[in-house]
């Protein structure tokens, strides 16, 4: 059995260390254990793990376990399972747009929580085997009618990605009307990893290879010259920095 590398997001510190004593007398490394959005990045960039428990409350982050799953997956493939007390509907719903390879409830059993890590690393990597690659593929198919079907998104013609609560709407090239799927933007995003695809704000990603024309607050996107699509003005700058801008030449003086 493989020695599998996991990353604990877990902010009540005793059940953090009583899950790092469990995996490791199962013989697998843990690689950190952490608390909020910023320590998780940093961790999963420094050494990236083969698999991350995530505890969905977390009381010392302003986002909670399935905020920052969500984050994760769109920088990093990796089975996520969720342990957590909470098994109210909505959460389960959420915490599934995210695609967890399992969702445990505590209090949990130590040998269980072993046998089900084991398991949901090789399951998620069983069903890679054979398939397609929707993160390196140039299309893709995404659900419709309430999963019944599914429709193809050429990753190219996509113009931006627009959130809108538990929904998707996505405009495409040569078409006025934009598509909704019932997905959350932060999975969706993680297969948009090109580096023409730029994460605007929470709720936007854009292609940057259409946008025409930006000013503060909003921008233009090709043939779209009538439909200005806003953005935070506090992120106007980081924005302007992902184009070649040529600036005004200041003024000589005595000219």
């Amino acid at each position: 059995m493989k020695a599998l590398r996991v990353l604990i997001i877990e902010d009540e510190l005793v059940t953090a260390h009583d899950l790092k004593e469990t995996l490791e007398k199962a013989g697998h490394v843990v690689t950190d254990i952490v608390r909020n959005l910023s320590a998780v990045l940093t961790s999963i960039r420094i050494s990236p793990p083969d698999i991350i428990l995530v505890d969905i409350h977390l009381e010392h982050s302003s986002e909670d376990g399935i905020d920052i799953a969500q984050r994760i997956l769109a920088q990093l493939a990796v089975p996520i399972i969720y342990l957590t007390g909470n098994s109210e509907q909505a959460t389960i719903f959420r915490a599934q747009q995210t695609r967890p390879a399992a969702y445990l409830l505590k209090p949990f059993r130590h040998k269980e929580l072993a046998i089900q890590v084991e398991l949901a690393y090789y399951n998620y990597q069983a069903s890679l085997v054979n398939s397609v690659d929707p993160f390196l593929s140039e299309s893709l198919y995404l659900p419709v009618d309430h999963g019944r079907g599914y429709t193809k998104i050429r990753k190219g013609d996509v113009l931006y990605l627009d959130a809108d609560r538990a929904y998707v709407e996505i405009y495409l090239v040569g078409e006025p009307k934009k598509r909704v799927f019932a997905m959350n933007l932060g999975y969706i995003a993680q297969f948009f990893a090109a580096p023409n695809f730029y994460n605007l704000s929470r709720s936007l990603v854009v292609n940057l290879d259409y946008v025409e024309r930006i000013e503060k607050g909003q921008f233009y996107i090709k043939g779209r010259d009538n439909d200005p699509v806003s953005f935070p003005e506090a992120n106007y700058k980081l924005f302007l920095q992902q184009f070649a801008i040529v600036k005004t030449p200041a003024k000589r003086e005595g000219r």
